[in-house]
């Protein structure tokens, strides 16, 4: 088997392009949701409620994949609802509908992303699997270089037309669901079982140990890292310009591209336990950083960290999960972990609403640092295995 299959690369270039629509939009949403007359608050529980859509849909989803053995159909309506929020933001300037565009945006994203990554799993080894998915997560950041790249020319152009934006990202989202027509089902046999929204849970009774003590340990660091969106939010508020946040931004996007695959190949090599841990020692400076943070070059730097922290983070964290689960349910695990991490993140992002509407952005950093703090060292203290 070639390390970079053909399936590989073409999962590849679908979530580049999707990606490219998404992050043409991510920088200027939190200005875009500002300008509508969101508060910081509003916009925590926003993105609290959308991103626990997106879990409770990948544990359901990926489940109905490994129980139907087939991984396409998944990813076409995924790709597909995640193209059509796009324009759906711009439509109407109101709370309940921009929800609803974004948990629109959220739900493709959690119907594809177990019976993708199950698709990526297939095609590597236990000793090739993080540079596999170190691969695709390069390919998928190449997006977020592009896609901001084209916001800031438009915003250069029509500056504050917002509106406008979200209509053109609709095309590089299509594109991604049209490439997805060059992918061929592999089936594979039909497995028993409920098939009910939560039937997915009862995978954690059968997992393997490992399995579940990696889980707490992802668990406990998804309560400290709200969305990036209140990062972007500080950036905005130490620079004052939409421009800057926007570079900002492509230059954490730049970096996390460049040494996804390094990390991962490295992570093969030395142990994804040890490139996982340094990962999140960087969150930790990047966070502490942010609470003090007052000048731009600043930004520039941590946002720089910030991009070797997300590559030897996300792309690791998805390979070590599919390491511990049997093929045939690797859609299941990887979906079981996304919901329990997602549910975190709703827990997280509303409490980091709630703490810089009340008290300013500092505590929100260092509460996230603190408790991250916590977790390397409980997972530098616990024996944790890398394979099935």
């Amino acid at each position: 088997m070639s390390i970079i299959s053909k399936r590989v690369w073409i999962l590849s270039l679908i979530s580049m392009f999707a990606d490219i629509a998404s992050e043409m939009l991510y920088p200027v949403i939190p200005a875009y949701l500002r300008n509508i007359g969101f508060s910081v608050l509003l916009i925590g529980i926003l993105e609290g409620i959308a991103e626990f859509t997106v879990g409770l849909s990948k544990g359901y989803f990926g489940k109905l994949s490994d129980t139907k053995g087939v991984r396409i159909p998944f990813i076409k309506i995924g790709y597909f609802l995640s193209a059509l929020s796009k324009p759906m933001m711009a439509i109407l300037p109101y709370a309940g509908w921009v929800l609803l565009a974004r948990t629109t945006d959220r739900l493709g994203k959690g119907v594809r992303t177990a019976a993708r990554d199950a698709l990526l799993s297939d095609e590597a080894t236990t000793k090739t699997k993080a540079r596999i998915f170190g691969f695709h997560r390069a390919w998928d950041t190449t997006g977020a270089i592009i896609g901001p790249l084209l916001a800031l020319a438009f915003l250069h152009f029509q500056p504050g037309n917002y509106a406008r934006l979200f209509y053109l990202a609709f095309i590089p989202g299509m594109i991604a669901v049209l490439l997805i027509f060059l992918l061929r089902e592999r089936r594979t046999p039909a497995t028993s079982g409920s098939t009910g929204f939560f039937s997915f849970f009862a995978y954690w009774k059968k997992a393997a140990p490992a399995y579940r003590k990696l889980v707490w340990g992802l668990t406990l660091f998804a309560i400290a890292n709200s969305s990036d969106i209140f990062l972007l939010l500080k950036v905005k508020e130490v620079t004052g310009d939409d421009t800057t946040t926007i570079l900002i931004y492509l230059l954490y996007n730049l970096v996390f591209a460049l040494i996804s695959f390094p990390a991962g190949i490295l992570a093969d090599r030395i142990g994804m336990k040890k490139i996982f841990v340094t990962g999140l020692l960087l969150f930790i400076v990047v966070y502490t950083g942010f609470a003090f943070t007052t000048r731009t070059w600043m930004a520039y730097a941590l946002f720089i960290v910030y991009g070797v922290y997300a590559a030897c983070t996300e792309g690791i964290a998805k390979a070590w999960i599919s390491n511990l689960a049997s093929t045939k349910e690797t859609a299941t695990a990887i979906g079981l972990f996304t919901t329990i991490q997602s549910i975190a993140t709703l827990a997280s992002s509303t409490l980091a609403g709630l703490l810089w509407y009340y008290a300013g952005s500092s505590p929100v950093f260092l509460f996230s640092a603190s408790i991250v703090a916590i977790v390397v060292t409980g997972l530098l203290a616990t024996r944790l295995e890398e394979k099935a």
